[in-house]
């Protein structure tokens, strides 16, 4: 297959997050360039880079090879974006270029295209798409858990619904699991064992699209939202559990009233 990057001097790249999971194995070919991610040649003379938490890369693929390959994928694609992330860039190959690099605008300079950089530019690609849609999502949460806030510095949290708040809590598991379980943003990818020569590149890229930095605000976040639902919900909690210790009491007074009435009124009578 490096024969088949001969040409290849702009190359085009597109990233999307097409849906929450996809299926690798349904995807594997005998002419497959890797496994974990797969890695497999699309379109005419381009390339894809499949993950398993939904992102797909494209390389070199003509806009319409890059829509039929999608549709492909479609069969085999877990909950389905309706909207999917996207992100464009392209790089530019130049064997006198010693030094591997993103430049201002984003182009990535390469100094040879072999399967192995593709999909270590991929990795990182795929990592920041997967980002993207998880700050929307959250940011969408923030904006709702907002009044959770107001509502407890201001009434003490008696507005706040419990399932409301179990919304929130879910929403922050659900891309914790999906960033620490499925994307593992901060861990390296497999081939960086194989190929240490190419962990430069990695890093240079993980800088520029500022994987760590963005890993770090969002569960910053996320733990700001826990905390916030968590401590609603206790207070909710605690609220109702002295609610049910004053009806007891309430029953318990009543009870001695009749008790009272008995031994005092109709025994009497």
């Amino acid at each position: 297959m490096t024969e088949a990057f001969a040409g290849w001097r702009r190359v085009r790249v597109h990233a999307l997050l097409v849906g929450k999971r996809i299926d690798l194995r349904a995807l594997y070919r005998d002419d497959s360039l890797a496994v974990a991610p797969l890695a497999i040649p699309a379109g005419e003379h381009g390339m894809a880079v499949v993950f398993r938490y939904g992102a797909v890369v494209l390389f070199n693929l003509q806009v319409m090879e890059e829509a039929a390959f999608l549709i492909s994928l479609r069969s085999v694609v877990g909950d389905p974006h309706d909207e999917p992330e996207r992100e464009e860039t392209e790089i530019f190959v130049d064997p006198a270029n010693t030094g591997e690099r993103v430049d201002a605008g984003g182009a990535i300079h390469l100094r040879e295209v072999t399967a192995e950089r593709l999909i270590v530019v991929a990795d990182v690609l795929a990592k920041s798409v997967s980002l993207d849609w998880d700050e929307h999502r959250v940011a969408r949460v923030f904006d709702r858990i907002e009044p959770v806030a107001e509502a407890l510095r201001r009434r003490g949290g008696s507005r706040i619904a419990a399932r409301q708040l179990l919304d929130h809590i879910g929403d922050v598991l659900i891309t914790q699991h999906r960033m620490v379980g499925r994307v593992q943003v901060t861990e390296k990818p497999e081939l960086l064992w194989e190929r240490g020569e190419l962990e430069r590149l990695y890093l240079r890229l993980q800088e520029e699209y500022e994987l760590p930095e963005r890993d770090r605000a969002l569960t910053r976040k996320l733990d700001l939202i826990a905390q916030t639902a968590t401590t609603a919900l206790g207070l909710l909690q605690a609220r109702r559990s002295l609610r049910v210790e004053w009806y007891i009491v309430a029953l318990i007074v009543v009870e001695i009233i009749l008790t009272l009435y008995e031994m005092f009124i109709v025994r009497h009578m």
